[in-house]
């Protein structure tokens, strides 16, 4: 059986009255940890939409678990993309309405996956959020509401765990911090990490680094 959990070949897009993008080839296989380079402006929120299905290229195409993502049409793509790829932005993006547990539930339910409340609480407790699950997004610190952001992230065990400049506002400290809970929580539930960034400081970090 591969170990290839992501495949991307040939990718260009072409945005209207725009130069064209060109991407490099990616292969990530399962436990190899990568690391995205680019300045601002080069592409690499671009590259993620590709990657994630949320955008079809001009030419190229992407596999997830050897799946054409842009052969899947939308229900089904939505449902595999929860299920098989978690996604962390700069935002954590949760829903002001629904309280932390609710966030996180409404990711199993969009992956077609049952509901497991014991799942949800040994998450919250490894992100030490176990306080938390009946608090609504208001009422939790920055730091916390991008740790409920990666629970909701990694709650459906992903193959595929993408982090969109996550440490673009902190601190030396806390970038570390940042890191290193993302690595452990990746190698817990078996996500292999791909980070994109400009921040140069996370390149020693990792063995796998494209650039843009």
């Amino acid at each position: 059986m591969s170990n290839t959990v992501l495949s991307a070949q040939d990718l260009t897009y072409q945005y209207t009255n725009a130069a064209q993008l060109t991407f490099p080839e990616i292969n990530l296989e399962k436990g190899q940890h990568s690391l995205l380079l680019g300045d601002s402006g080069t592409g690499k929120t671009t590259l993620l939409n590709l990657l994630s299905g949320l955008s079809k290229p001009t030419t190229g195409q992407v596999t997830l678990l050897g799946e054409n993502l842009y052969k899947l049409k939308d229900s089904a793509l939505d449902a595999f993309r929860a299920k098989n790829m978690g996604m962390i932005f700069q935002e954590a993006h949760l829903l002001k309405n629904l309280t932390v547990i609710e966030n996180i539930k409404l990711a199993q339910s969009l992956a077609k996956n049952a509901i497991d409340e014991t799942h949800i609480t040994q998450v919250l407790n490894d992100l030490q959020l176990a306080d938390k699950g009946k608090s609504l997004p208001n009422q939790l610190s920055r730091g916390q509401k991008q740790r409920v952001a990666i629970a909701r992230a990694v709650i459906n065990r992903p193959a595929l765990l993408i982090a969109d400049e996550p440490t673009a506002s902190l601190d030396d400290t806390n970038t570390s911090l940042v890191i290193k809970m993302l690595f452990e929580i990746a190698d817990n539930y078996g996500s292999t990490l791909f980070i994109a960034t400009h921040d140069k400081r996370l390149k020693d970090q990792f063995n796998t680094f494209y650039q843009l």
